[in-house]
C-alpha cells in the first residue's frame, strides 16, 4: 500500500519539486500542506466513513458550493480518497476568539451565508444531516461492535428521544454541522469556513447550538447569537428548542467519539475525547431538564 507521501507525490497538479508537511488537528482525515514552485495547497486524504455518515462525494459537492458562495477555499483537485484545496494564509480561530462578541457577530454572518447561499451552487445528490437519526444509528453501531458503552445506550437513547421532542419544529437550511473553532480561518480581511465532511441539510439550530457548545459561549453570547441570526428578539419557545439542539449536538459528538474508539485507525485519544464530551453532555442535559 502506498504511503501518504507517495500518494501525494503522484498527484498530477504539482509544478516542480514539492515539499510535504503534515498538518495537525485532523480527526477524520490525514491533512498535509504541500508547497511546489508555484503554489501552496492543503491535501486531505480520507475515504468514505460509513459509520459516521461521511461521504467524500458529498464533501466535495459542499466544498465546491461553499467556494462558489465565497466562504471556503477553491478545490484544486479531487480523486478517490483525495481532496486538494487552495491554501489560505491566515490564523485558525480558537474558542476564546469565538466568544469575543465582535468576532461572534462576524461568525454569525458567515453562518447565514452558508445556510442561505450554498444551496444555489450545489450539484448532484447532497446529504441530509439529522442529528437524532445519526445518534440512533450510532447506538446500533456501538451495540454491534460490543462497545464498552453498551450499558449506557438505553439511557442515551431516552435522552435523544426527549431532546428530539423538545426541538421540533425544524427549519431547513444547508448546514456545516461541525462548527469547531478550528474550522474557521481569519486571513486578516475575512473569515473562511473549512472542512465540509458533515455538511448537509439540517435545522439552523444545530449549527448555532454546536457553535455555542463547541466554544463555551456564555448565555449572553448565546442570546446575542440567536438575535443576530434571526434578526429578532428571542422568545421562550425558540430558546428551549435551541437549547434542545445544543444538548443534542453534545450527545452526537459524544457518541461520534464512542464509535471512533472502535472504528478509527487515526492516532487520537478518542477515549479521552469521549469522557470530556460525556461530562459536558451530562451537565448540559441536567440543566435542560430543569428548564
Amino acid at each position: 500500500m502506498p504511503t501518504a507521501e507517495e500518494i501525494i507525490a503522484g498527484i498530477p497538479i504539482w509544478k516542480g519539486r514539492i515539499r510535504i508537511e503534515p498538518l495537525s488537528g485532523g480527526i477524520t482525515n490525514r491533512n498535509f500542506l504541500v508547497t511546489d514552485t508555484v503554489q501552496r495547497a492543503v491535501v486531505r486524504l480520507g475515504e468514505d466513513i460509513p459509520v459516521h455518515h461521511v461521504s467524500r462525494s458529498n464533501e466535495l459537492a459542499a466544498s465546491l458550493a461553499a467556494h462558489a458562495a465565497g466562504i471556503s477555499p477553491a478545490v484544486l483537485y479531487h480523486g478517490p480518497g483525495v481532496l486538494i484545496l487552495d491554501y489560505i494564509e491566515g490564523r485558525t480561530l480558537a474558542p476564546e476568539d469565538i466568544r469575543d462578541p465582535a468576532v461572534l457577530e462576524r461568525i454569525v454572518s458567515l453562518i447565514k451565508t452558508c445556510h442561505r447561499d450554498i444551496p444555489a451552487h450545489l450539484e448532484g445528490p447532497v446529504a441530509n444531516f439529522n442529528a437524532f437519526q445519526i445518534i440512533r444509528d450510532y447506538a446500533k453501531t456501538l451495540q454491534e461492535g460490543e462497545s464498552r458503552y453498551c450499558d449506557r445506550l438505553r439511557a442515551l437513547l431516552n435522552s435523544c428521544k426527549a431532546l428530539e421532542s423538545a426541538a421540533v419544529p425544524f427549519g431547513r437550511v444547508f448546514g456545516h454541522n461541525d462548527l469547531l473553532a478550528a474550522n474557521f480561518l481569519d486571513d486578516g480581511k475575512k473569515f473562511w469556513l473549512i472542512d465540509w465532511d458533515y455538511a448537509g441539510f439540517n435545522t439552523p439550530l444545530f449549527d448555532l447550538g454546536g457553535l455555542a457548545s463547541n466554544n463555551d459561549v456564555p448565555e449572553d453570547g448565546e442570546r446575542a447569537l440567536l438575535e443576530t441570526y434571526f434578526d429578532a428578539a428571542i422568545d421562550s419557545a425558540l430558546w428551549k428548542r435551541y437549547q434542545a439542539m445544543k444538548v443534542a449536538s453534545l450527545l452526537r459528538e459524544t457518541m461520534w467519539s464512542m464509535v471512533s474508539e472502535i472504528h478509527s485507525t487515526l492516532d487520537f485519544d478518542y477515549a479521552g475525547y469521549t469522557a470530556e464530551n460525556m461530562a459536558r453532555f451530562e451537565g448540559a442535559f441536567d440543566e435542560f431538564r430543569q428548564m
